[in-house]
């Protein structure tokens, strides 16, 4: 599936992130637009108390820079609003209390130190960055103040005026009709922007019923709706929310902005119902509509992807990149179609560009993921390096554990013993019963051959590996059970396997000449169990991190399969193990029953 949610920045050394080091902290969406803290050079040590008589002037001014921003801008021509503006100046908070003020600009020109505060997002989600333009040249000090000032209030005008010229245009959303009642739909969205949802939908629902023509009051409706959906957890408030999207998308006279807005958000909101389908019509009228714009065809191949059309979002992908062949989003999404379609040396330039283009979008551990899965399978030894990167960019556990569907905080370690896990019971039952148990899969296997099926996840390097499976997600395969009554019977009174929607029951056997790639389980919620059926004296073996076993008749190994493992199968005759994943032990009953099925 392609990635949803956090665009965390670019990959490798590219220059819109840095792997460790100190200097500023960002959030976990990194994007080639967001701000590195500036550090300013100036006078950490050797500063007198006080103020001296030429300060007054460094006060003038910055009480001046404060004044241009604000007063003037907000109250003489109406251009912004207040908030607005302190949100723009919040850029400049050096002292980390949230707004621009007096000690913020005392930090800037150098009168005060800075703060050493913690991030303010846990851990996962903060990544440090270093690099020569973090750091501020060291200089001698200005002799004069007045001089320093005028340097040091240039350099930060100079700093908003690239920074408002960088910025895309304010989006206009307001067409002729709407702009004559931009009072009433300022006054509705404020109430929406303080958190008055209950407040703000009423107010919008008078202006819609009052100009049941103006696109901006009806947006204004949805925007509430999908807001009070959140807030109630509400699915059908949400679809609410979708069918008044629609309705502004259906108005005449939609400025052109607005209609982007409308669309996009409709088809996020139907991605998160899970209505994949509707999602991909909207997107396709996204595109007709704003035929140039290559991020809406990129949302439109995430979208045929979502619905497993890999083929037509390679056609989409394509068309991008030969429009702009450098398009990070488009190269790590065609890299990823690629590896699914076992082109595996093909995918590896793609994802590895995308990733060090640092598009948003691009840093996902999906594309870490795969690009090293996919550098392990053409034998290029820096997959590591990678792995160690994506590790260090918060998208794995460790190098070795590359689960993406994780809780957070439970204990990891790639191999068990009974006690360690709890489930003792299930254990001794297991290897009590186990020639009970091979003797029905043996029987499965004489008598319907075609219940084994094979492996269908290109986990095999070469070979022959099937499995045959009694419980999926949780799920009893009756069907399945007739063939193996006595073990399903068996099973039954272990929920904690039964229960597992995260893992199977299942049969599986391997023959000679097998070798199955390093890989890693979707997720560390689920513990692994292998009994030993029928096992050839010599030949069989599974590594687990950097450990190897090997199985033996009756005896029950246990792996957390969301770290690397590999097996081997290089015997002279069949190999037989029972599969049984169970819960996580450290996972709380609320969390067993919430935890969506894999």
């Amino acid at each position: 599936m392609a990635p949803r949610k956090n665009a965390k920045g670019g990959g490798g050394n590219s220059s819109g992130s840095s792997g460790s080091g100190s200097g500023s902290t960002s959030t976990g969406s990194s994007s080639p637009g967001a701000r590195r803290e500036t550090k300013h050079g100036g006078h950490k040590n050797g500063r007198k108390g006080g103020l001296s008589g030429s300060s007054f002037f460094t006060w003038f001014m910055v009480i001046a820079l404060l004044g241009v921003w604000t007063s003037v801008a907000v109250v003489w021509f109406d251009l912004v609003d207040y908030e607005e503006v302190l949100g723009k100046l919040g850029v400049y908070d050096a002292d980390g209390d949230g707004d621009f003020d007096v000690d913020d600009a005392k930090i800037l020109l150098g009168l005060k130190e800075r703060a050493a505060s913690e991030p303010k997002f846990p851990a996962e989600e903060a990544e440090p960055h270093t690099g020569p333009e973090d750091q501020a040249p060291l200089g001698t000090e200005p002799q004069n103040i007045e001089d320093e000032v005028k340097e040091q209030i240039q350099s930060v005008l100079h700093e908003m005026v690239h920074t408002e010229h960088a910025k895309k245009k304010k989006p206009k959303l307001l067409n002729k009709f709407d702009k004559t009642i931009k009072a009433e739909l300022d006054a509705a969205e404020k109430l929406r922007k303080r958190g008055k949802i209950e407040e703000a939908v009423n107010a919008f629902e008078e202006l819609v019923r009052k100009y049941p023509q103006s696109p901006r009051a009806r947006y204004g409706k949805a925007q509430c709706e999908d807001d009070l959906a959140e807030k109630r957890r509400s699915n059908e408030v949400l679809r609410r929310a979708i069918e008044t999207y629609q309705e502004v998308a259906s108005l005449p006279d939609v400025p052109s902005d607005l209609l982007k807005l409308t669309l996009k958000r409709q088809s996020e909101r139907q991605q998160f119902l899970g209505h994949m389908r509707g999602s991909l019509l909207t997107l396709q009228k996204l595109v007709q509509l704003f035929p140039s714009d290559t991020s809406l065809k990129n949302d439109l191949g995430v979208g045929y992807l979502l619905i497993g059309d890999n083929a037509n979002a390679k056609k989409v992908y394509e068309e991008v990149l030969n429009v702009t062949p450098n398009d990070g989003f488009a190269k790590v999404h065609y890299g990823f179609i690629l590896k699914a379609q076992n082109k595996i040396a093909e995918s590896i330039p793609y994802l590895k560009e995308g990733i060090e283009s640092g598009d948003p979008g691009t840093d996902d551990g999906r594309f870490y993921f795969h690009l090293g899965d996919a550098m392990q399978r053409v034998g290029n030894k820096e997959a590591y390096k990678w792995y160690e990167l994506g590790y260090k960019r918060g998208h794995f556990a460790s190098v070795w554990q590359r689960s993406l569907y994780n809780v957070n905080g439970l204990k990891a370690q790639p191999w068990w013993t009974p006690r360690e896990t709890g489930y003792t019971e299930l254990v001794k039952s297991l290897e009590r019963n186990w020639k009970l148990i091979r003797d029905e899969g043996l029987a499965v296997m004489d008598k319907a051959k075609g219940l084994f099926l094979p492996e269908d996840e290109n986990l095999r390097e070469k070979g022959d590996w099937s499995q045959f499976t009694l419980w999926q997600q949780g799920r009893k395969n009756e069907n399945a059970c007739k063939g193996a009554p006595k073990t399903c019977t068996l099973l039954e009174k272990f929920p904690e396997t039964t229960g597992c929607r995260r893992g199977q029951i299942k049969y599986s056997i391997m023959h000679p000449g097998t070798h199955v790639w390093p890989h890693t389980g979707p997720t560390n919620c689920r513990l692994r169990m292998h009994l030993g059926l029928v096992i050839p004296k010599s030949g069989c073996k599974i590594r687990c991190a950097n450990e190897t076993k090997t199985w033996e008749e009756g005896k029950v190994l246990i792996f957390d399969d969301s770290f690397e493992h590999e097996v081997w199968q290089d015997a002279s005759s069949f190999r037989l193990i029972f599969i049984v994943d169970v819960w996580h032990p450290e996972l709380t009953p609320q969390q067993r029953r919430s935890l969506p099925a894999i």
